[in-house]
């Protein structure tokens, strides 16, 4: 962004970020902002609750600075904060639920993130920053080199340092990271996380905006309803194929990992409990940080969800109106046409756009086939006595459908979707691959189910006979 001088008035005049910062009561909004929200990583808030917060830090300061200091309600005071001339809170009502709830705007943590930037640094770290440099340079060397023979003799490379480095230590020169060196790094970690936590608030506020235009667009629009749904449907094709879509989806995949899960959890304890990061006091929320990553981009994806859902039912509203207008115009026609029948007007009534007949050549007709006769053989049934095993007749297996529509029902009354993978972990097959086939056919049959054929899953189950089995096959997603 050039940042001239008709750029940066119009920021200051119209950003809520920078309207935060010359507004005289920003230290009371940035502080119960701060330990309301960002602190806590949380992401909305009843209207209840925070309105309770916010008393209870009004009557601290009143007790403080006079009664003079702060003297209207705390819900006056979050109401003009979500208005549009402030802009620093979203006001919003979730999905089924009848009371408002508040949430940070982007443009709020941009400036609380500045100003905790401020605050002086008893140590500052620039070792490890550069560390991370070269290694993304490295990466993106390595990752476009396109020869084979020179990506080999990188990776040849990097071995014989790794061979070097186990032979130093086998040998006994055992380096280690002094505290210095320990400390920048833990620094620069807590600071990338904070910052990956306050993206995700972005990249959700990005979406409901690309939700808004569509909105509009679809208000707005004129032409036929297939061409404003490939419309729709291409554009957000190319959010998820944008660079920021499949960044987002390769950070779920990575974190979704229970190994990657399990590594993280082990290498932060471990990190935590070294004397120099220890000597710091660091946050105890680091200890579960990629959860609080795990939750905010889950609460991102259930965003998602819910304007996809929200946008559903905004074009069959669209669509249903559309046919009541057809249906008032035929009503219209049928009306008139009933006013007319004993006067029928003089002139021409109606026009006919083709006065031409139909033409139809004796030789375009099909020739008369004759139908085959069926050969019956009158052959006699003789009386005799057999062997035949009848056990077939009673091992036919049963796929009760009712039996698993309800475990899909349960299952979905506690999440908002569930795959298939997930369900048979809850309720293993008892049939089989028949059982398999049923949901399947479950699947193909409602509209609230999604094949992603981009992900395989393999799914397990164990035969009558003790034997596991198993199956790979594109992942099922049940939609509430």
């Amino acid at each position: 962004m050039n940042l001239d001088f008709s750029t940066l008035e119009s920021l200051r005049k119209n950003h809520p970020g920078w309207r935060l910062l010359r507004a005289d009561s920003a230290p009371l909004v940035v502080s119960f902002l701060h330990k309301t929200f960002v602190e806590p990583n949380v992401r909305s808030l009843p209207q209840a609750d925070l309105s309770e917060a916010l008393e209870d830090e009004l009557y601290a300061l009143r007790e403080r600075f006079g009664t003079g200091k702060f003297p209207r309600h705390a819900l006056e005071y979050l109401n003009e904060w979500a208005s549009n001339d402030q802009g620093w809170l979203r006001k919003f009502y979730p999905p089924d639920s009848d009371e408002p709830h508040f949430d940070l705007t982007p443009s709020t943590e941009k400036a609380i993130v500045w100003l905790e930037s401020l605050t002086a640094r008893a140590f500052i770290g620039t070792e490890s920053r550069l560390l991370t440099l070269f290694e993304l340079l490295r990466q993106m060397v390595q990752g476009s080199e396109t020869d084979p023979q020179m990506r080999t003799a990188g990776l040849q490379k990097r071995r014989n340092e790794i061979d070097e480095q186990i032979a130093r230590i086998q040998q006994g020169d055992l380096r280690v990271l002094d505290d210095t060196a320990l400390k920048d790094r833990f620094q620069q970690f807590v600071t990338l996380a904070r910052e990956l936590l306050s993206d995700f608030r972005e990249v959700e506020h990005n979406f409901r905006n690309l939700d808004r235009q569509v909105r509009e667009r679809i208000t707005l629009w004129e032409g036929t309803k297939g061409t404003l749904l490939d419309d729709i449907l291409g554009q957000r094709d190319a959010i998820a194929e944008s660079d920021q879509g499949r960044s987002f989806r390769a950070f779920w995949d990575f974190l979704m990992s229970q190994s990657r899960q399990e590594e993280l959890s082990s290498l932060l304890a471990q990190v935590v409990q070294l004397p120099p990061v220890a000597a710091t006091k660091p946050d105890r929320r680091l200890n579960r940080v990629h959860y609080d990553w795990l939750e905010a981009s889950e609460h991102t994806q259930r965003t998602v969800a819910q304007l996809s859902q929200q946008l559903r039912r905004f074009i069959d509203d669209q669509v249903y109106l559309e046919n009541r207008r057809i249906m008032n115009i035929l009503r219209s026609i049928e009306i008139h046409a009933v006013a007319v029948r004993n006067q029928q007007p003089a002139g021409d009534f109606m026009a006919i756009a083709d006065t031409r007949a139909t033409l139809e050549l004796p030789m375009e007709r099909p020739l008369y086939s004759p139908p085959l006769k069926p050969f019956i053989a009158s052959n006699l049934i003789e009386i005799g006595d057999a062997e035949v095993d009848v056990e077939a007749l009673f091992s036919q297996v049963v796929i009760d459908k009712a039996k698993l529509r309800g475990y899909l029902r349960q299952a979905l009354q506690k999440h908002n979707h569930i795959t298939l993978r997930a369900l048979v972990d809850l309720h293993p097959l008892e049939h089989g691959l028949a059982e398999l086939v049923a949901y399947l056919q479950l699947a193909a049959d409602s509209a609230k189910a999604v094949f992603d054929e981009e992900h395989i899953d393999p799914l397990a189950w164990q035969d009558k006979h003790g034997n596991w089995k198993s199956a790979e096959m594109p992942r099922v997603i049940f939609v509430r």
